[in-house]
């Protein structure tokens, strides 16, 4: 049990089904679990643990994995996360960007060179640490922690008039809250872990809300009422980190619509015209031009009986999806398979002269999705990658009046992408929509417009709101976590 208090989950009640938790908290009662067991020699290799975590709660993590570490164990960590990036021994940085600008090692350097590092030029004792192709400069990792690169702090913050107001929530640990959230801004629901967040806006303002736009939720958590500007809004999107499908067909082109322009643009070509081809010859969901062997797949599965499923590439169309006579029609020398096999920023390059292309998927850029392919399946996509393109798809129609809800967005977003997030996020409310964040992360609270931060604690002690104002209002408050951590982003 101290354990489990020690990863920050003493706000659990110990009959919580593991069915409910979040990919985080489940993550820490496994690391819980491995100290428990007191293991000697092992080595633990841990991807994101923070995920979800308060900067308070980062803090006992970190003293968590020293202590596996003590027992005579090897700690391996995937993080973005700042505080565990500065706690560690040695820090392996791969890039310099991402997708296909990336994948090579820039250092495996000991943290404290970072911390001491005063120069240009690479010091002769890390030579043999420092890919030569690069320089320690060449790192958004490096720089960032370095204080070289940072995200600013907005010049003013945007006022507010319109509003929702839940009163008397206390579903969970609420204790009778009542509390406005802005519209037309960037509200930011912030708090430790077990606070209440996550229980006040997914259990129970979203789902009151879909009631007041005349759909009908699952279940509503417990409040005497709703009022504010609820008939200004003209639509509601809740976007959470669920992947987008579970189908091997669903990928960005096909999720963002561009796929249509594309499709379109290959049977205007002559070679299409002239064989009578339409833009469903296009696409590998029907039979006019997909491959039959593998229905489009590109895949063959071999079901193995008593061993996990075997996937094959389709010896009829090699992997290609599509038929011979649909793969001759070119546009700029490339076949339609060959455009699926495009990442999005060679896409926005390659269709530069097709304004309804690039319109399509200029947003996937804006998220910092540039890296991933057009045909990539999107079952393959992290939460974090799922809820960036669903983010993308509705900075495409540049509609108003929409409320979207963020269930922590920076989840698996280094510095550099979270700058690019904010980007996005700001142009959703300069087209006069509203934005409400569910987040822990320092550099996304200390840009919005309001906060309203629960607790004091996590569990049967939170369930209080303990502040609602500006960021520059919350770092002036005394004995509250949030703005303890805040402070040291205003020096």
């Amino acid at each position: 049990l101290e354990y489990l208090d020690k990863v920050g989950l003493g706000y659990l009640t110990l009959n919580r089904l593991t069915a409910s938790l979040s990919g985080g908290e489940y993550q820490r009662i496994k690391l819980a679990t491995a100290l428990g067991s007191a293991l000697v020699g092992s080595m633990y290799i841990l991807d994101e643990p923070s995920i979800g975590l308060h900067p308070r709660d980062t803090g006992r993590l970190v003293s968590v994995l020293r202590d596996l570490q003590k027992l005579g164990n090897t700690v391996i960590v995937v993080e973005h996360e700042e505080e565990v990036m500065r706690a560690a021994d040695r820090i392996i940085d791969i890039g310099p960007d991402a997708g296909a600008h990336g994948g090579q090692l820039i250092f495996n350097i000991p943290y404290e060179e970072i911390a001491n590092y005063k120069g240009k030029k690479t010091p002769k004792a890390l030579k043999d640490w420092v890919n030569p192709d690069f320089i320690l400069e060449d790192s958004h990792t490096f720089n960032f922690l370095r204080g070289w690169d940072n995200i600013e702090i907005p010049a003013k913050r945007r006022p507010w008039r319109e509003y929702i107001e839940v009163k008397g929530a206390t579903q969970n640990n609420l204790k009778n809250v009542s509390v406005k959230f802005p519209l037309e801004v960037m509200t930011l629901i912030t708090g430790v872990s077990g606070s209440g967040k996550s229980t006040l806006v997914k259990n129970i303002v979203y789902p009151a809300l879909l009631k007041s736009l005349d759909k009908n939720p699952d279940t509503i958590g417990q409040y005497k009422s709703l009022e504010g500007s609820v008939r200004f809004l003209e639509g509601l999107e809740f976007i959470d980190q669920n992947p987008i499908g579970r189908s091997s067909r669903s990928n960005p082109a096909t999720y963002t619509k561009v796929y249509d322009h594309i499709r379109n643009l290959y049977a205007e070509i002559p070679l299409s015209k002239q064989r009578g081809f339409m833009p469903a010859h296009f696409s590998f969901n029907v039979e006019k031009g997909r491959c039959e062997t593998c229905q489009g797949d590109g895949k063959i599965k071999v079901e193995m009986q008593f061993m996990a499923d075997v996937y094959l590439t389709c010896e009829t169309c090699k992997g290609k999806r599509f038929k011979k006579e649909v793969l001759e029609v070119k546009y700029r020398e490339k076949d339609i398979s060959d455009i699926l096999e495009l990442t999005i920023e060679e896409a926005v390059e390659f269709f530069a002269d097709q304004p309804k292309i690039i319109h399509a998927i200029q947003p996937l850029i804006d998220v910092g999705l540039g890296y991933i392919r057009l045909g990539q399946s999107t079952n393959t996509l992290s939460g974090g990658e799922s809820q960036r393109l669903k983010l993308a798809s509705f900075l495409k129609e540049k509609q108003g009046k929409t409320l979207f809800i963020f269930d922590e967005p920076t989840t698996g977003l280094h510095f550099h992408d979270i700058r690019k997030l904010l980007t996005a996020l700001n142009a959703l409310i300069e087209l006069g929509n509203s934005v409400w964040i569910i987040e822990h992360n320092l550099e996304v609270i200390k840009n919005a417009d309001w906060v309203i931060d629960l607790g004091p604690e996590g569990g049967d002690k939170g369930g209080q709101i303990c502040f609602e104002g500006t960021p520059e209002e919350l770092i002036l408050v005394e004995n509250n976590h949030t703005a303890r951590f805040l402070k040291d982003k205003f020096d």
